[in-house]
């Protein structure tokens, strides 16, 4: 598979509680030299690097909720309409978790509706399910909840609460879409073999830190 497939749907992330402005300058440069999807971000971080990709066209991304999801939907809500106006073009939203292991999937798909009724048409929501903490039946029912709240993508993990993508996760989540949505792996994606493998199982879109080791020093 050539390196540029990969590069153009990959989301370069830096999700540390530590990252500094020198740690965002280098996501972002290798962000446009690498030719990455997009640069993803705590929402705090977004207007920062809105300003460096501007005149790119690496999008910038924001996850809200993150990483545990548990905020009321009228936080996400008001975090992604600051990410917004800070520039993200595109959203990472967790969904809740707990209330979705409780059965209470109105409030699951309600919470998934209205941020992507914030965000609007023109801009893309990926969900992220936490696949590792469901069960295949839960996965199921998560993407087809995805599905219906109208998100753009059904993702598989944050990569910190219980581990990352597997290929089996995201061949079945590729299997419920069904052409519907796309499908987004992350966690533990640190290679250009993982990187193939994911995207040969049903992946569009890898989230990744890794992603010039990915692509190796070869390329740019």
């Amino acid at each position: 598979m050539e390196n540029n497939r990969i590069a153009n749907i990959i989301d370069h992330t830096l999700l540390k509680p530590e990252a500094t402005h020198g740690d965002l300058d280098i996501l972002c440069q290798e962000s446009m030299k690498y030719g990455f999807a997009s640069a993803c971000v705590n929402s705090s971080n977004v207007r920062y690097i809105n300003n460096l990709l501007k005149d790119s066209r690496v999008s910038v991304c924001s996850v809200v909720g993150f990483p545990f999801g548990a905020s009321r939907t009228e936080v996400k809500v008001y975090e992604t309409g600051i990410a917004m106006e800070d520039g993200a073009e595109e959203i990472d939203m967790v969904i809740n978790i707990g209330e979705f292991k409780n059965g209470n999937y109105d409030l699951v798909e309600r919470d998934i509706r209205e941020v992507k009724e914030a965000i609007g048409k023109d801009c893309i929501l990926k969900v992220i399910i936490e696949a590792p903490l469901l069960t295949e039946a839960e996965k199921i029912k998560a993407t087809e909840l995805v599905i219906v709240a109208g998100a753009d993508y059904v993702k598989t993990s944050t990569g910190i609460n219980a581990g990352g993508a597997t290929l089996d996760d995201v061949a079945l989540l590729k299997n419920v879409a069904h052409g519907r949505i796309k499908v987004k792996a992350a966690g533990g994606i640190r290679d250009n073999a993982t990187a193939i493998a994911m995207i040969e199982s049903g992946a569009d879109r890898i989230g990744t830190s890794s992603g010039p080791k990915i692509l190796g020093p070869e390329y740019s």
